[in-house]
């Protein structure tokens, strides 16, 4: 009788076991699933504290891209050239940067913009010494400024307020720099007149006490795609639906940083390195550029087209409709 109460406690602990054992393996196939659902994505920022980049940081950390097949990898770089320079070196499958950058499509970097993502160039500010004896844009012909780089948006935002002041262009003198670090060095060094830097550091040169902003650049150009999104040739080809995921999570970040402040300026000021009221503040003055749907608009590419022979980039206008797609953004 014992003998037999023994085999059946010991066939009803074995199939406990076996029931556990299934049940495991039906997570750990759940997990393996889902993380072969998720298509990784190399994410490239042309900058690590510009708020313009952010979104991809808080849609990450609150697993929006996730939500959407997307694990996304994600990278800093100081200035657009080195950003593109990825990108053609297939180190990066998306980039986040410039409208002007398009430019470097008809130069043959082998990437199309798949989403324009900031409309006016609210993000950037021009910082001068406090000693200075500058005290507008009036006072900046054949002054010397800092930019990120030649050829870059803020290249292009400087030759516009010498062309619209009549100077034309070299009236102001423009060094490419690099990083926003950089740029705040070299005019607190006196090595520059002023330096275009975005507005989180513009805000805290000037709490530092080192300085004062000169102008801000929202009223320069109204039609403008300030930031593009872009997606390689390759990632383009072998990734599609990721690019798509990618897209609509991006919005979707959007969206809920219009509606949740708090835990946006909460992450921002964790990867931008500000502190809570002033990344509170920087959210106050650039929501407003984002777009909501990522379409690009003609009048912004018309003057981004225009930019190109500006800047000297290129020696004629390209056909920009050769250089971008909205197959990927949100229906």
């Amino acid at each position: 009788m014992r003998f037999h109460q023994d085999r059946v406690i010991g066939a009803r602990a074995l199939a406990r076991m076996a029931m556990v054992c299934v049940a495991l393996a039906g997570v750990l196939g759940v997990a393996a699933s889902d993380a072969e659902a998720q298509d990784k994505l190399r994410v490239g920022k042309a900058g690590r504290e510009a708020f313009s980049f952010v979104p991809v940081d808080i849609g990450d950390q609150l697993g929006i891209f996730k939500k959407h097949g997307v694990a996304v990898e994600i990278s800093s770089f100081s200035g657009e050239a080195r950003l593109q320079q990825a990108m053609a070196a297939d180190g990066i499958d998306i980039s986040l940067a410039s409208g002007v950058g398009m430019a470097f499509i008809v130069k043959g970097s082998p990437a199309k913009a798949v989403a324009a993502f900031a409309g006016p160039p609210l993000l950037f500010a021009m910082v001068v010494r406090n000693d200075s004896d500058l005290k507008s844009e009036a006072d900046l012909k054949e002054r010397t400024v800092g930019v990120s780089g030649v050829g870059s948006v803020t290249h292009w935002l400087v030759n516009q307020i010498a062309l619209q002041r009549g100077w034309g262009l070299g009236g102001i003198k423009v060094v490419g720099i690099g990083d926003n670090g950089a740029r705040v060095a070299a005019v607190k060094s006196k090595g520059l007149d002023a330096g275009v830097v975005d507005i989180a550091s513009a805000l805290n040169f000037v709490k530092a006490g080192d300085g004062r902003v000169l102008n801000r650049f929202g009223h320069i150009v109204k039609d403008f795609h300030l930031h593009v999104m872009f997606a390689t040739d390759k990632t383009i080809a072998a990734k599609p639906e990721a690019i798509r995921g990618f897209v609509k999570g991006w919005f979707e970040t959007i969206a809920f940083m219009r509606k949740d402040k708090a835990k946006t300026v909460e992450i921002a000021s964790q990867v931008m390195g500000t502190d809570a009221a002033l990344t509170a503040g920087i959210y106050d003055e650039l929501m407003a550029m984002f777009a909501d749907n990522g379409k690009f608009d003609p009048k912004a590419l018309a003057v981004i087209s225009k930019s190109f022979v500006d800047l000297k980039t290129l020696p004629e206008e390209p056909d920009m409709t050769k250089l971008y797609t909205e197959v990927f953004l949100p229906k």
